[in-house]
């Protein structure tokens, strides 16, 4: 049985891949804050992990890191998910703290999951495994009055790069996803003020990650965007 950890999968993107990822037979670690939630996937799915943690608390990363592969026995996936996106305004409207915040959570989280899957698959017989970074349209273009997640969101096509270079001794592959309005409760907010912005089952999302993860380690998607047909994304808009 193959196994993955999945961050931010208590709701969202993170929660339907999960369950796509168990549906389909694999062994889900479920990180984040919400132990409860996480706790009512894990009663549904025989082979659901709740790990509940805060990404951005290093130690408890740590432990749950370590909880799942001794029950897993190795860890072949980590689906780096879990994000915010912080104050809607621009730069010079934007709280320090509220930067801080979503830069820890964004690229600080991010980092330190990563960080402990790569040392994981680097140690592991057979050595070898894949994490699939979480980014976003934003990576490439922002949307108005978004400088904190978009800032981060490019950030992380920076990891991913780097992940994707040093991997390549230790057979750990990496690549980035990014999605675009998937309906989740996050774009719903968007949408509540956008009443034509153009949405895509979330699903799709979690079938793109799916893919990626399928593939044998000698193969990668090293960036892959999947997004709602008619977003204003190619051309002018």
């Amino acid at each position: 049985m193959k196994s993955i950890i999945i961050t931010g999968a208590s709701s969202g993107i993170g929660r339907a891949t999960a369950e796509l990822f168990l549906e389909g037979g694999w062994q889900v670690g479920l990180i984040a804050r919400r132990g409860e939630v996480l706790e009512d996937i894990a009663n549904t799915y025989d082979t659901a992990i709740a790990l509940p943690a805060d990404v951005t608390d290093a130690d408890a990363m740590s432990a749950a890191f370590a909880a799942f592969t001794s029950q897993a026995g190795r860890l072949d996936a980590l689906f780096n998910n879990a994000g915010m996106f912080g104050p809607s305004a621009p730069i010079d409207e934007v709280p320090l703290d509220q930067w801080m915040q979503v830069l820890n959570v964004n690229v600080g989280g991010m980092f330190i999951a990563a960080q402990l899957a790569f040392a994981q698959m680097r140690a592991q017989t057979p050595q070898g495994g894949r994490i699939i970074n979480n980014g976003s349209l934003s990576a490439h273009v922002p949307r108005p009055n978004s400088v904190c997640y978009t800032t981060t969101k490019h950030a992380v096509s920076g990891l991913t790069k780097t992940i994707s270079l040093d991997g390549r001794a230790c057979n750990v592959a990496c690549g980035q996803i990014d999605i675009g309005n998937a309906e989740t409760d996050m774009v719903a907010a968007l949408k509540s003020t956008q009443t034509e912005m153009p949405t895509m089952d979330v699903r799709h999302a979690a079938e793109a990650v799916l893919h990626m993860a399928e593939l044998p380690l000698n193969a990668n998607v090293q960036s892959m965007t999947v997004m709602a047909s008619q977003m204003p994304y190619i051309g002018r808009g």
